[in-house]
C-alpha cells in the first residue's frame, strides 16, 4: 500500500473531522484505531491494545499512514462508529469519563467493540443479580468469600456470611446504596465501595471480585436497580434527570486535621469523604463506619466555608486551616498544603452554593437532633 507523501498532510486532515475527539477522554487524540475506525488518546490507546484482535492502533503523529488507511478514518470516525456500537445502551448503563478508573473504561470498550453488546438487545449479557464477592470483614480486614444477592423486586441488596445461611447479615434499601470503584485505596483494580444508611448513618463495605467485567456488571446492576426504584418514585422524571443519582462519585477525598466542638480538644489527623452533603471523617479510609459527619447545607440556609482558623486556636501540626460555619456551630480543620486547603475549599463552596433540595431538610433536620 502506497504511504502518504508527508506525514503531516494526515494529520491536517484527521484534525478537520469534526469527531476529532477521543471517545471517553473528549481530548485531541494522537492515537486512532485503524480498524475500527476510531480516534483514541493515549491513554485509550493502551486499552484498544488490550482487544488487538478487533482493534489496532498507531500514532497519527509518529506512524506512517497509507492513503487507505486515511481514507478509512475518514469514512468512519468517531460518529459514525458510536452511531454502530453504541444503538441501543441501556439508561442505566455507566459510560465512563476520563475521571473515572481503567476498570471502567476498559470494560466499555470491550463491551461495545469486543462483545457488541449495544448494537442489539440479544448481545447483551444480564448483569450479575447474584454470586460471590470477596468482602472486607469490618473489624480483621479479611476478606472472605461472601454471598450477595440484588433483588430489584424486593428493592434491595443483601449478603450472607455463610454459602448456606437462610437469613442474610445484612439487607441494604437500595434507596439509600451507592456504589463506586476505589481501586487506589481498597487496593485492587477491580475494588468497589459500596455505602447504604444503617439508622441514617453511613456504612462502608468494601468488596471485590478477580474478573474485572463481573465487578462492572455488578455495579451496573446496582445501577439497574437503582433506575427501576427512582423511576417508580418519580414517575414524571426524565432519563436526563434519573441519570446522575443511580451512582455518584465522592466529591473529594483526603486527609485533613480537626478538632472538637469546644475547640480546645488537640487536633487529630482523620480521613474526610465528601459524598453530596455529607462530610464524613473516619480514623483510617477502610473503616466501615464514620468516627462523625457534618451536614453542609446551602448558602441560603446560613452555611459557609472561610479560609483560616479564628484567633488563639492552639494544638494545630498543619498550618492551612479552614473553618465550616453552620447555623448552629462552626468546624476547624487544617490541611497539609495551601493546594490541599484550596482544593477542599472550592469542593465545600461547591456545596454551598448549591440550593437544597426538599428532601435535603429533612436530612439536615436528622443531624440537628444527632446527639
Amino acid at each position: 500500500m502506497r504511504c502518504t507523501s508527508d506525514r503531516k498532510d494526515h494529520i491536517f486532515h484527521f484534525r478537520g473531522n469534526s469527531a476529532f475527539k477521543c471517545f471517553i477522554c473528549v481530548a485531541d487524540p494522537e492515537w486512532a484505531s485503524y480498524t475500527l475506525g476510531v480516534f483514541v488518546c493515549l491513554s485509550c490507546s493502551g486499552l484498544h491494545r488490550n482487544i488487538a484482535q478487533i482493534s489496532k492502533v498507531k500514532s497519527i503523529v509518529l506512524d506512517p499512514w497509507s492513503s487507505s488507511e486515511v481514507e478509512f478514518m475518514d469514512s468512519v470516525g468517531n460518529n459514525t462508529a458510536k452511531a454502530k456500537y453504541e444503538q441501543i445502551v441501556p439508561a442505566f448503563y455507566y459510560k465512563p469519563t476520563h475521571r473515572d478508573c481503567m476498570l471502567l473504561r476498559e470494560q466499555w470498550i470491550r463491551a461495545k467493540y469486543e462483545r457488541k453488546e449495544f448494537m442489539c438487545v440479544e448481545k447483551q449479557e444480564p448483569y450479575s443479580a447474584e454470586g460471590f464477592l470477596w468482602k472486607r470483614g469490618r473489624d480483621n480486614g479479611q476478606y472472605l468469600s461472601r454471598k450477595f444477592i440484588l433483588s430489584e423486586r424486593e428493592g434491595v441488596l443483601k449478603y450472607f456470611n455463610k454459602h448456606d445461611a437462610r437469613e442474610p447479615k445484612a439487607i441494604m434499601k437500595i434507596n439509600t446504596v451507592n456504589a463506586t470503584f476505589q481501586p487506589t485505596k481498597i487496593g485492587t483494580a477491580n475494588g468497589l465501595q459500596i455505602t447504604y444508611l444503617k439508622d441514617n448513618s453511613t456504612r462502608n463495605i468494601f468488596v471485590y471480585h478477580e474478573d474485572g467485567k463481573e465487578m462492572v456488571d455488578w455495579f451496573n446492576a446496582i445501577r439497574a436497580a437503582r433506575f427501576h426504584y427512582l423511576q417508580v418514585a418519580f414517575p414524571g422524571a426524565s432519563i436526563a434527570d434519573l441519570s446522575p443519582k443511580l451512582t455518584r462519585n465522592y466529591i473529594k477525598e483526603g486527609y485533613m486535621e480537626k478538632t472538637g466542638p469546644k475547640h480546645t480538644e488537640g487536633f487529630k489527623k482523620r480521613w474526610f469523604t465528601m459524598d453530596d452533603r455529607r462530610l464524613m471523617y473516619f480514623k483510617d479510609p477502610m473503616d466501615a463506619y464514620a468516627r462523625g459527619e457534618v451536614f453542609i447545607g446551602s448558602k441560603e440556609n446560613s452555611y459557609s466555608v472561610l479560609p483560616g482558623l479564628p484567633p488563639n486556636i492552639q494544638g494545630y501540626h498543619w498550618q492551612f486551616g479552614i473553618t465550616i460555619v453552620t447555623p448552629d456551630r462552626k468546624f476547624l480543620f487544617t490541611c497539609e498544603t495551601e493546594g490541599d486547603q484550596q482544593d477542599w475549599i472550592a469542593a465545600l463552596q461547591s456545596v454551598i452554593d448549591r440550593p437544597m433540595l426538599p428532601q435535603e431538610y429533612a436530612v439536615e433536620a436528622y443531624f440537628k437532633r444527632k446527639p
